[in-house]
């Protein structure tokens, strides 16, 4: 008897793209492809930090390198796709919210979380994807949501709509792509502790407020999404595309 093989989890030879990898979830996962053999871009506006973080993920035996720019320049992201061969593996997670009531949103709040978390997530992933159909390069683009792209939240009504859109966006890349052999999906966590959002957490009414819905009793970490990185890069998911991985520890299951 010939037993089925697991599909494979390693990235060796591949080339992927993190967008927003300078800390936090994108520098997670920037270091968890590499670990499966990726060779790693991370991008961001600021320097120091996605330098580091390459220098980190080297360090530890990966390869990696930081290229500087801005994904809501959308002149900079076609002159960064041009300047090189095509990625396999884009991780969409640039992204950004202004948590408050919706009497309180101003329109500079609505451009600034849309512009990022839609506007620069679409051009992203277009170019990203451009570039492989004409390189004929097959793979995976990989967007970074939220559960609240699933549901609804107090005080968050430009986050909802983005991550909402996103989702939307990412089934209809996966039609687009699918005949290329391009796999579109995201990834869908609940909320994580990163440098971005420990100061929420500050407010322990606020903090008690998430931990009664997440029914595994915890906040996110990023070690949670790793996996589901490599999961989503790799052959192992070769048949999945135009779906969410919501990893949420049960919040939306209630």
């Amino acid at each position: 008897m010939t037993l089925p093989r697991t599909p494979s989890f390693r990235l060796d030879g591949r080339r992927a793209l993190i967008t927003g990898a300078g800390r936090g979830i994108g520098l997670a996962m920037a270091a968890a492809l590499a670990e499966a053999g990726a060779a790693v871009t991370l991008a961001a506006r600021t320097a120091a930090e996605i330098e580091a973080g390459a220098e980190a993920i080297r360090s530890a035996g990966g390869r990696a390198q930081a290229e500087v720019f801005d994904v809501s320049d959308l002149a900079a992201v076609e002159a960064f796709f041009a300047a090189q061969p095509a990625f396999h593996v884009l991780i969409n997670n640039a992204g950004t919210n202004r948590p408050k009531p919706l009497w309180e949103v101003t329109e500079a709040d609505y451009d600034a979380v849309l512009d990022l978390n839609v506007k620069a997530a679409f051009f992203v992933a277009q170019a990203c994807a451009k570039s492989m159909v004409a390189e004929r390069v097959q793979g995976s683009l990989i967007h970074i949501g939220s559960q609240m792209g699933h549901v609804g939240g107090p005080n968050r009504s430009l986050y909802c709509a983005s991550k909402w859109a996103l989702e939307g966006m990412n089934k209809a890349f996966a039609l687009d792509l699918a005949p290329h052999g391009i796999r579109s999906n995201t990834i869908a966590p609940t909320f994580v502790e990163t440098p971005m959002t420990v100061p929420f957490f500050e407010n322990a009414e606020f903090k008690a407020s998430v931990l009664a819905k997440i029914k595994l009793g915890r906040l996110g970490t990023v070690e949670d999404l790793m996996g589901a990185a490599v999961f989503l890069a790799s052959d192992a998911s070769a048949l999945m595309t135009g779906t969410s991985l919501v990893i949420d520890g049960g919040w939306t299951a209630d």
